[in-house]
């Protein structure tokens, strides 16, 4: 089980027949473990790392390292998330009886695509956070990301930071095109260099997961996509900047947290 904790109890009692030849019950195996300290628990989730991923990841907390709280300050944090209108969040729970598994009022519906979607950009830096802007009408090529989010969000927001702006993206298809690059170096706009797979490492995922919970907290939660437009702009506006500016500051505890991980999945 410590080689593999994915070994379910039936497999491991399994294997120890086919070792040994001796049978013995899933019950048994399930007590042992116990014993050992050993409980079945839900397991963290975290993206699916390569050998690259790892690397890249590692080098950037390795530059980074010794960045301070005010080094950081000066990054506008930014990401695109999509939010179902329905859709388990992997938080679900109900409390049933015995024998009341399937009822129809315990069982979590599911609906094809969580019954709709919205995609939505923001940035956050210690200081500030942007607008929320809805992406729609398709999908977020290079042309409409210059056009809709760096022109009308990014080049604002960059005059207000000052002249240590720093613009964090990651590393989606229409943000690393050639005519990104081009724009953001002919408006004098400093990009960080990103790692791929890195969600642990950029604060905004927090605030995203804050946002979403308060739209699913709702004692009515939204029935349309209209109505979900209108329940995650009312929310994105009352996050308090005091709760970004903390997600902010975690950011060389995120970077020695890669580091021990060497580069691997961390608490965040």
């Amino acid at each position: 089980m410590l080689q593999d904790p994915h070994t379910t109890a039936v497999e491991a009692r399994n294997q120890l027949q086919l070792a040994t030849n001796i049978n013995i019950s899933e019950r048994t195996v399930r007590r042992r473990l116990g014993e050992a300290n050993l409980r079945s628990r839900r397991p963290a989730t975290g993206p699916l790392l390569s050998a690259e991923h790892r690397r890249n990841c590692l080098t950037f907390a390795r530059d980074h390292q010794y960045w301070t709280h005010e080094d950081w300050s000066h990054v506008l944090f930014t990401d695109e998330p999509r939010f179902c209108l329905r859709g388990p969040d992997g938080r679900e729970r109900v409390w049933r009886r015995p024998g009341e598994r399937y009822l129809d009022n315990m069982i979590s519906k599911r609906t094809p695509f969580g019954g709709g979607s919205i995609m939505v950009w923001a940035g956050i830096s210690a200081n500030e956070k942007t607008e929320l802007v809805f992406v729609e009408n398709g999908s977020l090529t290079a042309a409409r990301w210059i056009d809709e989010v760096l022109h009308y969000h990014v080049i604002p927001f960059s005059i207000f930071a000052g002249e240590n702006f720093i613009f964090m993206q990651d590393n989606a298809r229409s943000h690393t095109a050639r005519c990104v690059s081009d724009f953001l170096d002919e408006v004098g706009i400093v990009s960080l260099g990103w790692p791929s797979c890195s969600p642990d490492l950029n604060p905004i995922e927090h605030v995203w997961d804050n946002l979403g919970r308060r739209v699913r907290g709702r004692y009515h939660p939204p029935e349309t996509l209209q109505q979900l437009r209108e329940v995650l702009l009312q929310n994105w506006e009352n996050i308090g900047q005091e709760n970004i500016s903390t997600m902010v500051r975690s950011m060389p505890s995120r970077v020695d947290a890669v580091i021990r991980a060497r580069g691997g999945n961390t608490h965040y």
